[in-house]
């Protein structure tokens, strides 16, 4: 029992094409309508031309990747309601469609974060690398956000200090560039003084009312996607971690098993990504693997290498601190079950970013997502697959 093997795709202009995901042996393929502004209804008609587009070249549209959550709904300000009503209708139209996994993010005002995009590794390829002191010296001294300084310990707050002192203004220019390059693709740009004020308006938010949120939200569309056959899919918060003082309710186990407990439906479920969830030590992906089984609707096998003073570094997709075989081994078990009790039991599975290689030449492309780096990574997770296949009866 396999999983349904895709490849994220940015649409008609990505220079990883269509033909490549077929190509790399992929047959599904995760996408989303990027040129849309966040918030806005996702026209039946604009589905049907991507899907069409799609399945021309011998593909399906597997799963969302993503409906954008607007900001007021995150913080339930201003015209959050009628945002609400939007994306009800986006999940109506995508499932009308026979498009029936969406994924989504429920982090503020940044998608993700990383300090390094063309992270040079020993053998020269290109990762994406994260550093809690690098996003310290950024947080204190070139964003100087009010009260950065106690979100840092005093060791961290001197390294930072170093990292600073030996930057020039090219470097803060790109580390700067890097971070916000986690802004959601179909929003406008901010200037740092921008960023900061934006940022100043979410002091009232911590964890318990980002949850509450959340939970509000999740009450309201999962009947949509109950009666439209959707299963939603929730990403966690990537890093795992606060960030610039932003509360993050996704990133650990006890956070994962309220939402799944506090909205019990089969539409309501998770995104396992191995490589956001295994950043921190204290996730116990196998088990997490286990128990939250029924409700991973879409798998991201991605892989990290754990660095001091909270740095990670994306390593190759059967390197690095998670333990690939096992969490793989485990959500085939999952699918088993699953084809056992009768249920729709095959889970879409993406590799999740890849290094850039020689190979790739000089595309540009999205952060993460090569096109040879991420058929590495696939090529690698196919074999692991068909290993773990063969090496078991269930």
């Amino acid at each position: 029992m396999s999983f349904i093997q895709t490849l994220r795709w940015f649409g008609p202009d990505d220079p990883v094409t269509l033909d490549f995901v077929r190509q790399a042996g992929a047959s599904g393929v995760v996408t989303a309508l990027h040129h849309l502004r966040n918030g806005e209804v996702w026209p039946a008609d604009e589905i049907r031309v991507r899907k069409d587009l799609i399945e021309k070249k011998g593909l399906e549209w597997v799963v969302v990747e993503s409906v954008p959550v607007h900001e007021d709904i995150k913080t339930r300000t201003g015209d959050f309601s009628r945002y609400i009503d939007h994306f009800k209708q986006t999940i109506r139209n995508l499932g009308r469609e026979g498009i029936k996994i969406i994924c989504y993010n429920f982090m503020l005002l940044l998608d993700w974060t990383r300090t390094d995009l063309d992270y040079e590794l020993s053998t020269g390829a290109k990762a994406l690398r994260f550093s809690k002191i690098a996003l310290a010296s950024f947080d204190m001294f070139i964003l100087q956000r009010n009260q950065a300084q106690e979100d840092y310990t005093d060791d961290e707050i001197k390294l930072a200090q170093v990292y600073y002192s030996k930057q020039d203004a090219n470097d803060a220019e790109m580390l700067t560039k890097n971070i916000l390059a986690g802004l959601p693709g179909s929003e406008e740009s901010y200037s740092l003084e921008a960023f900061r004020n934006k940022l100043h308006t979410y002091n009232e938010y911590n964890d318990t009312t980002l949850q509450h949120n959340l939970l509000e939200f999740l009450k309201e569309i999962i009947p949509a996607a109950e009666e439209s056959d959707v299963r939603m899919a929730i990403h966690p918060d990537d890093p795992p971690f606060s960030i610039l003082g932003l509360p993050r309710v996704v990133c650990k186990r006890d956070q994962i098993y309220t939402l799944l407990k506090e909205v019990k439906s089969p539409s309501n479920g998770i995104t396992f990504c191995t490589g956001s969830l295994g950043v921190r030590p204290d996730n116990d992906l196998i088990r997490m693997a286990e128990e939250f089984g029924p409700a991973i609707h879409f798998v991201h096998l991605r892989n990290i290498q754990r660095e001091d003073n909270g740095a990670f570094i994306e390593s190759g997709h059967l390197e690095g601190d998670v333990p690939m075989y096992e969490v793989a081994k485990e959500l085939l078990i999952e699918m088993h079950k699953r084809k056992s009790a009768g249920m729709d039991d095959r889970i879409p599975m993406r590799p999740d970013h890849g290094h850039r290689l020689i190979a790739d030449g000089d595309l540009k492309v999205n952060p993460g997502y090569s096109g040879i780096g991420r058929l590495k990574g696939l090529a690698e997770l196919r074999g692991l697959e068909m290993g773990i296949e063969k090496s078991f009866v269930i």
